[in-house]
C-alpha cells in the first residue's frame, strides 16, 4: 500500500562528512530502539509514514524540508545499520541514482546469505511495480531518481522513493508498505502530504477504474488500429481533455510499445503496467482512445494533501551542535545496552517521553483563523484531536 507523498524543494550541495557520520550513528540508535521495543515490522511502518520520516530527518540533524533529506537519511540508515540490521532480520537495497538500479541484485544477494520468507522474484516485482506506479501510472510530472527498498526476514517490505520536477524546482517523495497492500493499481495512497497540487493523470485512483479496464482491453487490439484512431482524433478534434504536458509520443515509439503489449495480451491493468516498455506515453495514448472512443473521462485529481531537535545542515533554524547530537545517540545506545541486560527503566522513560511528545505537540496544517488555532491547541492538550484529521498534523514520536 502506498502510504503517502511529500513534496520538497530541490536543494543543491552535499551533506558534510562530519554530519553524515553523526547521522548514521543517531539514526541507527533510533531504529535499534524500535527493533528492541516492537520489532522489525514496526521499522517498516515508521519508514512508510511520511511525517515520521520527515521528523527523523530533522532529529538526526540534516534538514527539515529539502529534497536531500530523503536521499541522505536513507543513506545514513542503510550505512549506519549495515552490520546491525541483518542480525535482526532487517535488510536494505537501492538508493539514489545508480544505486537504485542495483535494487534487484541487492535483494538477490540478501536472499543468498540470509533466510527470508519470500522469493526474490516476489520482492523484485514489488520493487519494480511500486516504481512503475509512481513513475508511470501517477503522471504528476516527477521523474523517479531514488528508490530505497527495506524488507524483513518475514518477507514484509517498505519503499521510500523520490521523483524530481526540475521545472518546479521540487521533489516528491512516495512511501509504500506491503502489510497494507491490497492492489497495486487502485487507491494505494493513504496519507498524502503536499503544498502544491496540479492536474495529474492518476490512473490508480478509484475514479479511473473504467479507464484502467478499457486501457487493458484496448491494448490487446492490433497496434495499427490504435494508432489509426489516435491519428484520426488528432486531425479532427480541436481540443482534448488531457493536460498539455501529457502529450502523445511520436507514432514510431508508440508502435513499438503497443506491439510489445499486443504480444503479451494483458488481462488487467496491473499486467499492462508491468510490461517492460509501457511508459507514461503509452498509457496516455490508451486513455485517449478510451476517452474519445468510449466516452470514459479520466480523473486528473492530484493525489496529494511538515520538527527540530538538533538544527539543520543549512544552519536553519540553528546550526547543528556536534556535542548535542552525539549525546543523543550515546544516550540511546546506553539505554539499549541496559535493556538487553534486563534493566529497561531508561528505555521506558525515553518511550514515555516520546509518547507524551507525540500527544502534546500539534502543527498548524493550513491557514485557519486565530481563534480556530487556539481551539486546536486546547483540544490537543485535552486529547480530543482526531489523528486522522486533515486540519492538524501531529509531531510523530520517534520511538
Amino acid at each position: 500500500m502506498k502510504t503517502g507523498n511529500a513534496s520538497l524543494p530541490l536543494h543543491g550541495g552535499k551533506c558534510p562528512a562530519w554530519l553524515f557520520t553523526h547521522m548514521k550513528a543517531l539514526s541507527a540508535a533510533i531504529i535499534e530502539v524500535i527493533i528492541e521495543d516492537k520489532g522489525t515490522a514496526e521499522v517498516l511502518r515508521r519508514l512508510s509514514d511520511p511525517y515520521w520520516f520527515q521528523a527523523l530527518g530533522c532529529v538526526v540533524g540534516f534538514d527539515w524540508h529539502s529534497s536531500g533529506v530523503t536521499t541522505t537519511v536513507c543513506g545514513a540508515v542503510k550505512e549506519g545499520l549495515a552490520d546491525i540490521a541483518p542480525r535482526a532480520g532487517l535488510y536494505f537495497a537501492g538508493g539514489k541514482g545508480k544505486a537504485s538500479r542495483k535494487t534487484p541484485a541487492e535483494i538477490i544477494s540478501v536472499l543468498e546469505h540470509y533466510p527470508v520468507a519470500a522469493e526474490a522474484r516476489e520482492l523484485i516485482y514489488a520493487s519494480r511495480m511500486a516504481a512503475k506506479v509512481d513513475n508511470t501510472a501517477v503522471q504528476d510530472g516527477f521523474q523517479l531518481y531514488h528508490h530505497f527498498f527495506v524488507f524483513t526476514a518475514a518477507g514484509e517490505w517498505a519503499i521510500v522513493q523520490q521523483g524530481m520536477n526540475e521545472d518546479l524546482r521540487q521533489a516528491r517523495r512516495y512511501h509504500w508498505l506491503s502489510s497494507k497492500l491490497a492492489d497495486f493499481t487502485e487507491e494505494p495512497q493513504a496519507a498524502i502530504c503536499c503544498d502544491r497540487a496540479a492536474d495529474t493523470l492518476n490512473l490508480v485512483s478509484r475514479e479511473n477504474g473504467g479507464i484502467r479496464d478499457l486501457s487493458s482491453k484496448i491494448a490487446c487490439r492490433q497496434p495499427s488500429r490504435i494508432i489509426g484512431e489516435i491519428k484520426q482524433m488528432e486531425e479532427t478534434l480541436p481540443t482534448l481533455a488531457l493536460p498539455r504536458r501529457h502529450s502523445i509520443p511520436r507514432s514510431s515509439y508508440l508502435n513499438k510499445a503497443l506491439n510489445a503489449v499486443y504480444a503479451e495480451q494483458p488481462q488487467n491493468f496491473e499486467q499492462l503496467l508491468a510490461i517492460p516498455g509501457v511508459g507514461p506515453g503509452t498509457l496516455r495514448a490508451l486513455c485517449l482512445v478510451a476517452e474519445v472512443a468510449y466516452g470514459v473521462k479520466p480523473s486528473f485529481t492530484d493525489p496529494v494533501r511538515y520538527s527540530f531537535a538538533h538544527g539543520g545542515k543549512d544552519g536553519f533554524p540553528f546550526p547543528v551542535n556536534e556535542k548535542d547530537i552525539e549525546n543523543s545517540y550515546t544516550t540511546l545506545e546506553r539505554a539499549l545496552r541496559k535493556a538487553r541486560a534486563g534493566r529497561k527503566e531508561q528505555l521506558d522513560a525515553l518511550r514515555n517521553l516520546a509518547r507524551w511528545h507525540s500527544q502534546a505537540i500539534t502543527i498548524k496544517a493550513g491557514p485557519f483563523p486565530a481563534d480556530h488555532n487556539r481551539q486546536l491547541v486546547q483540544d490537543s492538550k485535552r486529547g480530543f484531536l482526531n489523528r486522522g484529521s486533515k486540519e492538524t498534523l501531529f509531531q510523530p514520536g520517534l520511538f
